[in-house]
């Protein structure tokens, strides 16, 4: 038998049951417990109220018996312990003259389990107040103790009887109680907490399950939505709101979060597929075609081998761009994951993307207008931002027409810093305003082409920004030029100068890595376009509105 077959035929104990099962044992133990207090309690009470008897007993019969001054007899015993019934209307009457009912020791006799014995001095006994077979003791003092007689136990108090005249000892008093009003409450008692045990255990199991079985309707809801996920993981299947407001709702939250984020991943990867499939087939045909012509009759012209070899070339270097675009744009995706605690001077950054491309377009006119009065600082990772910087300008150059112009401006607004890019150039429509940010999307696809774009870079830049919480817009006017804003969230509790060092030393160290790899590529695949020639009319990494299809 295989180990799945075995998972599948073992039971499954549901939670439900496991948690009436567990909270009953807790009943169950704190019941007992405190059952077991309250019978000792209860028993401990009701053997002082028997040992009270006993010793109200022997006192009443020494009272009785001491005023002798010799040893007792058995007349002298029966005289005082034994009633009498007189002819006068059948009275029963104690030998003192006093009526039998209202006698204490004639109270004490008729109970049941007592049983009053008196002895002489030499342990003969004297007196008897009812038939039972009792072991006779000599204490020199009152003693009252419990021990077992006849395999029962039984609580005896002895007294020796002294008189009141000249101390000396006329005799011995015995009373001895069976206990068996005691064992008959005790048991009924015991009878009642053992009910009472086995009702709160009932009770507590089945208040239990319905109490787990309403607190983990939540759970079931979760299994239906990843059993839904499981069976079809293009699903949009999710946990429906829970109203409990407590960790199962957070669960529920965090699950939610986490299928949208894998839905999303599944998405951009088969989005990614399909836009690399489509983007590649026109390059791939191009190539091919050229071929053909070469195998054909190229071979023996020269101008047909040159034209088809830079042709392929082109197409070849376009292809790499392409692909490394589209790689860029997918690691962009899980900036969450990997630099979600990066921290960046906003200030510095800027002002040296604005220098170098100042060195690299001495025939363009930047402006910079810096409105913030100390360094700001926002949660992303450098070369991100930076790389966002190179996007926008790159495309305000590439579109730019007669006025070789661009404007750019920091500022801060309330808990946002802001960064502008202004070019003068061809501007946009409102139509494709709404498109500019869309993989692959442009106005103009010959021209664009013709800049080297394939439609890629306002979508990372796009990506990398609401990746870290931030937002781009555009703003735009056909024949006038646009305007990029980028907009991030300024970090409230600022972390110490030493860290900050610590970033930004990393941050360093980590272009300087990027500068000597082949492919020019950050630790997470996306291009380190500012170290990039940015008059290469094959750099396609950062595009204007009209390259973006």
């Amino acid at each position: 038998m295989t180990q799945s077959n075995t998972k599948q035929k073992r039971r499954k104990t549901s939670l439900k049951w496991k948690w009436a099962f567990f909270t009953s044992i807790g009943v169950l133990a704190i019941v007992v417990i405190f059952s077991v207090l309250i019978f000792n309690r209860f028993t401990n009470v009701l053997l002082q109220q028997e040992h009270a008897h006993i010793d109200n007993t022997l006192s009443t019969v020494s009272s009785r018996l001491s005023n002798y001054s010799s040893p007792l007899s058995k007349g002298d015993v029966a005289y005082y312990l034994k009633p009498k019934i007189t002819s006068d209307n059948d009275q029963v009457t104690q030998a003192n003259g006093n009526d039998l009912y209202s006698n204490s020791l004639i109270v004490n006799f008729s109970r049941d389990n007592i049983l009053v014995n008196v002895y002489d001095v030499h342990g003969n006994e004297l007196f008897e107040s009812r038939k039972g077979a009792v072991k006779f003791y000599s204490p020199s003092k009152r003693k009252i103790f419990t021990t077992r007689q006849n395999g029962r136990q039984v609580m005896v108090g002895a007294e020796p009887l002294l008189s009141k005249k000249n101390g000396s000892l006329v005799g011995y008093a015995q009373v001895t109680d069976k206990l068996d009003n005691y064992r008959a409450t005790a048991n009924k008692l015991l009878v009642i907490l053992v009910i009472l045990v086995l009702i709160s255990v009932l009770l507590s199991m089945f208040f239990a399950y319905i109490l787990a079985q309403e607190l983990l309707r939540p759970i079931n809801e979760i299994q239906k939505t990843i059993n839904e996920v499981k069976a079809d993981p293009d699903s949009d299947a999710r946990i429906p709101e829970l109203k409990s407001n407590d960790e199962l709702t957070d669960l529920a939250d965090l699950l939610n979060g986490m299928l949208d984020q894998t839905q999303r991943y599944i998405d951009q990867q088969q989005q990614f597929v399909e836009d690399v499939s489509h983007e590649l087939r026109t390059p791939v045909a191009v190539i091919q075609g050229h071929i053909d012509m070469l195998l054909r009759w190229g071979k023996d012209d020269p101008e047909v081998l040159e034209e088809s070899l830079k042709a392929s070339l082109q197409e070849t270097n376009r292809m790499k761009s392409l692909v490394s675009e589209m790689l860029d744009l997918s690691r962009a995706e899980q900036i969450e994951i990997n630099y979600g605690e990066e921290i960046t001077d906003v200030n510095h950054v800027f002002a040296q993307v604005y220098n170098d491309f100042k060195m690299i377009h001495p025939d363009f006119t930047f402006t910079f207008d810096d409105d913030t009065d100390h360094d700001v600082y926002v949660k992303i990772y450098r070369n991100h931002l930076e790389q966002v910087l190179v996007i926008l300008l790159d495309n305000a150059i590439k579109y730019s027409t007669k006025r070789k112009e661009v404007h750019l401006s920091l500022s801060t607004s309330m808990a946002m810093v802001n960064i502008a890019v202004q070019d003068f150039g061809e501007g946009i429509s409102e139509e494709d305003k709404q498109k500019v940010f869309n993989r692959f999307y442009r106005v103009d696809k010959a021209r664009s082409r013709d800049k080297g774009g394939n439609g890629l870079g306002l979508s990372i830049a796009h990506r990398l920004i609401e990746a870290y919480h931030g937002n781009i817009s555009i703003e735009s006017s056909l024949g006038y030029g646009s305007i990029f804003q980028v907009n991030l969230p300024i970090m409230q509790d600022m972390p110490d100068e030493a860290d900050l060092e610590s970033d930004e030393k990393e941050s360093t160290e980590s272009s300087e890595s990027q500068d000597n790899q082949s492919d020019n590529k950050l630790p997470d695949g996306i291009l380190d376009t500012s170290k990039s020639d940015q008059t290469d009319s094959d750099n396609s990494k950062h595009e204007d509105p009209k390259d973006n299809q």
